[in-house]
């Protein structure tokens, strides 16, 4: 496999050195800037006090911004099952795309031809599990939208580089819309909370549920994300945790 990387090194990173040991998640953002040069600046601009890893330009190419060795500023305040603050413990790749903000373009063929040579060198390097190749959104879900719904997870899935349900699409989209029952959204929140989401907080469960359940659909149930649990989103839950 022939991975061709570009150094551009961003100041913005943690010391000391991180042992190889203790990278267990890749964390896949986007920009959320129109503007690619912008975006190359911010992540090595010491104000900003961001960066990642890794930055996949529109025409593929991938610079490297910190080494996978220090800790990069990408993730922020977030959590994934027993796991918080996961810049500790990540690799951040930035893909270049306008965001929810300005225009959600479709991620490039040539980014995501790139992002796959990364993650295959990445997970056989770091002995990184699928389940623990996460979107900005999974992670910070009342912060972060990104990579969001025009990500091809499902794509990646297929040569074993995410985690996605195996059920017929058409078949369960007949439970789309089908209101759970009081006993089978708790049960879909448990499933949430198994699969690694943030626990809900009791003083704003309504507003806090929608940001989950937001999340969980730009991930696995890309064709609708409108905040409200139904039976399809139950039953994909469940497939997850087989």
């Amino acid at each position: 496999m022939w991975l061709k990387i570009t150094n551009n090194y961003s100041p913005n990173f943690s010391i000391p050195k991180r042992s190889k040991k203790k990278i267990k998640f890749i964390i896949l953002h986007y920009t959320g800037m129109r503007k690619e040069l912008s975006a190359i600046k911010r992540l090595c601009d010491p104000k900003a006090k961001v960066s990642s890893h890794y930055f996949i330009k529109k025409n593929g190419k991938i610079l490297q911004l910190v080494p996978d060795l220090y800790e990069a500023w990408h993730a922020g305040k977030s959590s994934w099952k027993k796991h918080n603050s996961l810049n500790k413990t990540s690799i951040g790749i930035e893909i270049q795309n306008s965001g929810h903000d300005y225009f959600y373009e479709n991620f490039s063929s040539k980014q995501i031809d790139s992002l796959k040579k990364l993650l295959k060198y990445l997970v056989k390097i770091y002995k990184i599990d699928q389940k623990n190749i996460l979107g900005h959104s999974d992670i910070a879900p009342n912060r972060k939208k990104d990579p969001g719904e025009k990500f091809p997870w499902k794509d990646l899935s297929k040569i074993k580089l995410a985690k996605w349900h195996k059920l017929n699409e058409k078949k369960i989209r007949k439970l789309r819309l089908i209101k759970l029952t009081y006993n089978e959204e708790n049960k879909f929140l448990k499933n949430l909370l198994k699969i690694g989401y943030n626990k809900i907080k009791a003083s704003n469960l309504k507003s806090e549920k929608k940001v989950i359940f937001k999340a969980f659909q730009r991930r696995f149930r890309q064709s609708l994300i409108n905040g409200f649990a139904d039976k399809e989103c139950l039953i994909i839950s469940k497939n997850l945790l087989k």
